[in-house]
């Protein structure tokens, strides 16, 4: 455990900030820095950015910005590196994805044009719906692994950066469930040498980070660093690791709604969610394999929150279904309905109707921001392996084995600013406030 305030490094140099994928979600979170960075627009859904943090008593009137309280990287300093199965640059890819305004990336094609993804590694088997060109080839995944780690030294000379963190950001895989080989380092490296099945590609790219000395976050529901032998590598080269599955759009309702329903003691017979989107996303999660994998994140929450086994009278067997279909002409900008049916006093029927026409990628790119400053952070005030406390920013959250994953938004946020105020040495803030009365 980081003794309570143990010394942080201080953010010197470049943070190198390396993107699996190039497609809506890093496209917009880049262009979106650079915007930023030029003074087009403001960070809003950034914690880091706008968020602020309390300290000490009410009373004190103390609340700096987060960004001032705990020594960041600062947006001029971050330096952008992809990998993606198409050719195209951050801006062709940008205007590909349809999601900014092309009088905004206009603006900033002189800075995008020059984000030339590497060639990445791919596997059809694990995305069926996509097929590219700009693929590795290798005879075995420990060697693509190894083509990987050239690639980060590469980036990492030739932007002379000082330190560097690696963030999902691509297509969700299919379903695979936690395999033997998944248990130890020494059978992990040895099924990636067999080209063994239960290595998906997104388990090479986070073998090839914490190889190479950098940090890994997962932004999809796949199984990828949440297994011991990667944690084992996490651990034993003293580096971060958080995941799955960037909380965005109706799962991010959910965390906010269903903790309100349980703080009020209110019963939920049913909740039944349902999604059109039209990007990318959309038309790999068209895939049944991919969608189970998804489906798997985004059915836990509620169980989690509500905890049917401590409250059956409220919660016992309700239905929860989730459906998620493709609709190109939407886009990026999905559409989900839930239809939420409760019940309250004597047991008398209501419902709750939301329809969340929300921007997937505008919700997601702040969440990569936020994830490369705390994981560099950590990385810098020597925190290893899993990192719960940024369980604030996905739907399927990390933690120790024999913990249950913590959902609730509220107490994320709590969990998030108590770690910074404890690497910080302030007192944590527990709101129970009894000392003003007396």
């Amino acid at each position: 455990m980081i003794k309570k305030g143990a010394p942080i490094a201080e953010p010197k140099g470049k943070l190198g900030v390396l993107c699996v994928g190039l497609g809506a979600v890093t496209t917009t979170f880049i262009a979106g820095v650079e915007a930023i960075k030029r003074g087009l627009a403001k960070p809003v859904g950034s914690l880091t950015q706008m968020g602020t943090i309390r300290l000490g008593k009410r009373t004190e009137g103390r609340s700096p910005k987060i960004k001032d309280f705990v020594p960041l990287a600062d947006l001029n300093d971050l330096v952008f590196g992809t990998w993606d199965i198409f050719e195209e640059n951050a801006y062709d890819a940008a205007m590909h994805a349809g999601v900014l305004e092309k009088e905004t990336l206009v603006q900033l094609k002189p800075q995008l044009s020059k984000i030339k993804p590497m060639p990445a590694v791919f596997d059809q088997s694990y995305v069926k719906r996509l097929s590219g060109t700009n693929v590795k080839q290798g005879k075995n995944k420990m060697e693509l692994a190894r083509q990987l780690m050239a690639d980060i030294a590469d980036f990492k000379k030739k932007n002379k950066v000082a330190r560097t963190v690696m963030i999902w950001c691509a297509s969700t895989e299919v379903f695979i469930k936690p395999h033997p080989v998944h248990k130890t380092l020494a059978s992990f490296e040895q099924a990636m040498k067999d080209n063994h099945k239960a290595i998906a590609p997104s388990m090479i790219y986070a073998y090839a980070a914490l190889k190479s000395g950098v940090g890994f976050a997962n932004g999809a529901p796949n199984l990828t660093v949440d297994i011991p032998a990667l944690i084992e590598l996490a651990e034993r080269n003293n580096l971060p690791v958080c995941g799955k599955d960037f909380k965005t759009g109706q799962t991010m309702m959910k965390t906010i709604l269903a903790p309100g329903l349980k703080a009020r003691m209110l019963g939920l017979h049913g909740w039944y969610s349902t999604n059109i989107l039209g990007n990318r996303d959309g038309e790999v999660l068209d895939d049944p394999g991919s969608f189970k994998t998804k489906e798997e994140s985004k059915l836990s929450v509620l169980e989690y929150i509500l905890q049917p086994q401590v409250y059956p009278e409220l919660y016992n067997d309700f239905s929860h279904l989730v459906r998620i279909n493709y609709y190109p002409p939407r886009g990026d900008n999905k559409e989900g309905w839930d239809n939420i049916d409760i019940f309250g006093w004597l047991g008398y029927p209501m419902q709750i109707k939301i329809d969340f026409l929300c921007r997937d990628s505008i919700l997601a790119a702040p969440i990569v921001l936020d994830l490369a400053l705390f994981m560099d952070l950590a990385q810098r005030s020597g925190m290893r392996g899993i990192q719960e406390w940024l369980s604030f920013y996905f739907k399927s959250p990390m933690c120790a084995p024999k913990l249950y994953p913590e959902h609730d938004l509220f107490i994320q946020l709590m969990k998030l600013k108590n770690t910074l105020r404890h690497l910080r040495g302030e007192e944590l803030i527990t709101h129970l406030g009894l000392e003003y009365y007396d």
